[in-house]
């Protein structure tokens, strides 16, 4: 008797996370998601659910990646200031680098608009970084790296909403020497 081969769900989740990444919900096909994860579309359905369904593990998968970054982060003894300029150095070099920007934001306009669950997953994705970030710019504050004038909310908030428009920057005119200057430049007035 044949044996089955066993079935890894979160390869396949991350095979078709990749899919989705570079073409967008609707830009991709049953078929390329089948041929990314190796497997036909009965399989799917019968492991993962259809379409949506597995586009709502994916997005659940690249966030939880990205909040393991932020947990990693978190355990680094260092600076809270330098904590957050290597967190925008790293942010610079994944926008000029990386083939698809953000899924994130990507998947924030093309499908959060209709899907509540969807939604519902960046908004806590994005809540989690902004606590990162907003409790390293406190930390500095509080040893002195960053002015105690300063309101660590609005900072991060505000680096927030800059970082997703150094995304649409580089995605428009795909200067990596604009987007670099311009995270100096939020470095420059985070420390004055």
């Amino acid at each position: 008797m044949a044996r089955n081969v066993e079935f890894d769900e979160t390869a396949a989740i991350q095979k078709a996370m990749e899919v989705f990444w570079e073409k967008g919900y609707h830009g991709t096909s049953l078929r390329d998601l089948t041929e990314a994860m190796k497997i036909n579309s009965s399989s799917l359905y019968n492991t993962l659910g259809d379409k949506q369904e597995l586009f709502v593990k994916c997005v659940n998968h690249y966030t939880e990646i990205r909040k393991k970054d932020l947990q990693a982060r978190e355990k680094n003894s260092g600076s809270s200031l330098n904590t957050l300029k290597t967190y925008i150095d790293d942010a610079v070099s994944v926008i000029i680098s990386g083939e698809n920007s953000c899924m994130a934001i990507k998947t924030a306009f093309e499908a959060a608009v209709d899907d509540q669950r969807i939604k519902d997953i960046l908004k806590a994705d994005s809540d989690y970084a902004y606590q990162f970030i907003r409790n390293n710019i406190a930390k500095a504050m509080e040893a002195g790296e960053i002015s105690k004038e300063e309101d660590p909310e609005l900072l991060a908030d505000y680096f927030i909403s800059t970082w997703t428009g150094w995304h649409e920057s580089f995605l428009l005119h795909q200067n990596p020497l604009k987007i670099k200057k311009m995270a100096a430049y939020f470095v420059k007035q985070l420390t004055k």
